[in-house]
């Protein structure tokens, strides 16, 4: 009882207390009022707020703020100053009793230092949070404090020149940041600079902080006996949850109004889908009358009796033979037995599997209706002429010309169609009459012959023969005396002068002694072995192939009344097989493996690329008027073009089995011809018309035989008489044939 009357005696001084507080306070705050009201000008002056001064920077765009603002802000200091004022007396009134007690003035100094002392939180003044602080940027204050008051930003006057003496003078100015949020300029301690720097240079804030420490791993694959963390279980995990049970009753509302329609399980026996379901009726009609029946499997035979005769059953060779073959090729599926009576007949073990193999062949074999027109087979071959009717050419064998003990690799007819020269791998050059196929010259060059060439010019008599990485210029003398005259005075070189051997790849000599004697009047010595000589129309250049890959010196173009030699191409793209002069205009044709390129001399530019689509050209032929090239090529084509249409071929000839040798052009018949390795020179007729809009007519006419074939080599050669429809070809069996 004594306790209890204590206390509310107690309570009563409190209360009275505050009362006497409350009282002062009231009177403090009437008083204000009157002194606020009886303000002079000069005293409203000094209590300006210091953002309206002319130093602000925001004098002009600031709201000054009504009296009441201003009456709020005295009226809240001075509060503040009643407060601190009570709060010293009653400091006072208890120190004296602190002394009674024996405190010592140390513990009076810790006591002021807790006391001043605030934490982080506290000392951040403005509460607008972790905002941008540019949204105050047009705005004289920086935030709000704890009772909603306006912080207005301090006077910041300074200038660049007061900016530059503080950088020089303060030596504490590199570690000064500005705090936008208070708007006041903080100097950072050593621990807060240290702390800068470790994180710029990317480490851990704290300095004790060891990054390599051992990894605890709580959690691993290892199970443990005892949990990693001894939580008890909540009590929410005991208690039905509420907001489940309102989601529960939601749905079963929505499924009872029909909102939600629960899934229909799908049949065990799985799905079927139509799949002409979206067909038109007429589709559908069609397929039904397109049924395809199942070909019937067919009867049992002899062999699979249960009692076959005699010569269906193995013996036991044929039985050992066919368990080693394969069970594809097999010719029966099971070995033929023998019983005396069908009720002794075992069951056929291989039902199953029999009937197994025939639905995977109904299953898997697709099998398609054949539709059968009523077409004539005559429409559908081109309507060519009769043979007939393109007469004439060559049909039948009429000479065989016999004496050389080599390869025939190249023939060639003198322009007046009398004399036929051939060259061979016996090292040795024929000089042939050609109606009586009777032997009238042998030069021996003393090497393998590759190619030989007429001089085309009607005035001239002179023979060029390759061999080796050498070039022969021959005056067989087979002509008449002005002839002969001539083209010694061709080969004697330009007047006035002394034939001498040029510093260069290629070399002039004159022959003299025996070689003389058989009629060698020129030597054309190489840098590589040469494979191909071809004139031009007047008689008077000379072309040579030299095949080389490692090499720009392919081509060489030889002018034989000045004795000189040139090489037209800087590069050769490809490997160059053979060459050839236009007939008519200054074009030269060159070509390689896959392509024909033309050049104009004159212009020294490619006018035009053919493109042969063949592996590998082997020989070319320019037709007499100039608008058209044959190729033959190793792959078994013939590749006929139209310069005029395209620079791909017009016709792709497949008339051959084996490697295309050789083709040539007939000067006055519309006729070509193409010699082949399987032993056969094919005879085709050719006509050009001079209507350019229509297509040159190409119909093969004759097949040719009578070579044999020699070690795979059949007809090496063919070229064509110059005045008559006859074609001579040249073979590996040491034979040239005329066909007439």
């Amino acid at each position: 009882m004594e306790e209890s009357s204590t206390r509310t005696e107690e309570m009563e001084n409190v209360q009275k207390t505050e009362k006497k507080k409350r009282s002062k306070e009231e009177e403090e705050e009437e008083e204000e009022v009157f002194n606020l009201n009886n303000k002079t000008p000069g005293d409203e002056g000094d209590d300006e707020d210091p953002s309206d001064s002319e130093d602000s920077v925001f004098s002009g765009l600031e709201d000054s703020g009504s009296d009441s603002e201003d009456e709020e802000e005295e009226e809240e200091e001075e509060e503040g100053s009643h407060e601190e004022e009570e709060d010293l007396k009653d400091d006072q009134i208890l120190q004296p009793e602190k002394k009674k007690g024996g405190l010592t003035a140390e513990e009076e100094k810790k006591e002021d230092e807790y006391r001043q002392d605030s934490s982080d939180e506290e000392d951040i003044r403005n509460t607008v949070g972790n905002i941008p602080m540019d949204w105050y940027k047009d705005f004289p204050h920086i935030g709000y404090n704890l009772d909603g008051k306006k912080i207005f930003k301090p006077i910041r006057n300074k200038d660049e020149l007061d900016e530059f003496l503080d950088k020089m003078d303060n030596p504490d100015y590199w570690r000064t940041i500005h705090d936008k949020q208070t708007g006041s300029d903080i100097i950072l301690s050593d621990d807060q600079v240290a702390l800068v720097n470790r994180l710029q240079r990317g480490q851990f804030g704290d300095l004790h902080f060891n990054e390599y420490q051992p990894q605890v791993e709580f959690f691993s694959s290892d199970v443990m006996l005892h949990p990693v963390t001894n939580r008890p279980a909540d009590k929410r995990s005991f208690i039905p949850s509420l907001v489940e049970k309102e989601k529960v009753s939601k749905l079963v509302h929505a499924i009872k109004m029909g909102w939600i329609k629960p899934k229909r399980h799908e049949e065990a026996g799985g799905r079927f889908y139509d799949l002409w379901a979206n067909e038109d009726c007429t589709t559908s009609l069609a397929r039904l009358k397109m049924h395809l029946p199942a070909p019937r499997a067919p009867l049992p035979g002899h062999m699979e009796s249960y009692n076959p005769p005699p010569e269906y059953l193995f013996t036991e060779e044929e039985k050992a033979l066919w368990e080693q073959q394969d069970v594809s090729d097999r010719k029966c599926p099971f070995v033929p037995r023998r019983f005396s009576s069908l009720l002794q007949v075992p069951a056929f073990p291989r039902f199953l599997h029999e009937r197994f193999e025939r639905c995977l062949d109904l299953y898997l074999c697709p099998r398609q209706r054949k539709l059968r027109v009523n077409v004539n087979p005559e429409d559908l071959i081109p309507k060519l002429p009769k043979p007939k009717d393109l007469q004439p050419f060559p049909t039948t064998q009429s000479l065989v010309y016999r004496g050389h003990s080599g390869l025939v690799r190249s023939i060639s007819v003198s322009p007046s169609g009398q004399w036929l020269a051939s060259g061979s791998d016996d090292g040795s050059v024929r000089f042939w009459e050609v109606c009586s196929s009777r032997c009238l010259k042998t030069v021996q060059v003393g090497g393998a012959v590759k190619s030989v060439a007429w001089n085309p010019n009607t005035s001239l008599s002179l023979l060029a023969v390759a061999l080796d990485s050498m070039v022969l210029v021959l005056s067989p003398s087979l002509a008449d005396k002005q002839v002969v005259s001539a083209s010694e005075r061709l080969l004697a070189g330009p007047q006035g002068e002394e034939p001498a051997e040029e510093a260069g790849p290629v070399t002039w000599t004159d022959t003299e002694g025996e070689e003389l004697n058989q009629g060698i009047r020129l030597k054309i010595q190489h840098p590589k072995p040469v494979q191909q000589v071809a004139w031009h129309a007047k008689g008077d250049y000379l072309a040579s192939v030299m095949p080389d890959h490692s090499s720009h010196l392919q081509v060489f173009i030889h002018q034989v009344s000045r004795r000189r030699s040139q090489n037209p191409f800087r590069k050769n793209k490809g490997l160059v097989q053979c060459v050839s002069f236009h007939p008519i205009r200054p074009y030269f044709f060159v070509a390689t493996q896959r392509s024909v390129r033309i050049y104009n001399l004159v212009k020294q530019e490619m006018t035009k690329k053919l493109q042969a689509n063949s592996k590998w050209i082997s020989s070319m032929a320019v037709h007499p008027g100039g608008d058209h090239v044959i190729c033959g090529s190793y792959d078994c084509r013939l590749s006929w073009f139209d310069l005029d249409l395209s620079t791909k071929p017009y016709k792709m000839l497949r008339h051959h089995k084996k490697a295309v040798r050789g083709v040539a052009y007939h000067r006055l018949y519309p006729l070509f011809a193409s010699a082949s390795d399987d032993g056969s020179v094919i005879v085709c007729h050719g006509t050009v018309y001079n209507d350019l809009l229509q297509n040159p007519l190409l119909v093969p006419v004759k097949v040719l035989r009578g070579h044999v074939i020699t070690h795979d080599l059949g007809v090496l050669d063919v070229t064509f008489h110059p005045s008559q429809p006859w074609v001579f070809s040249s073979g590996a069996d040491a034979t040239i044939r005329l066909f007439t």
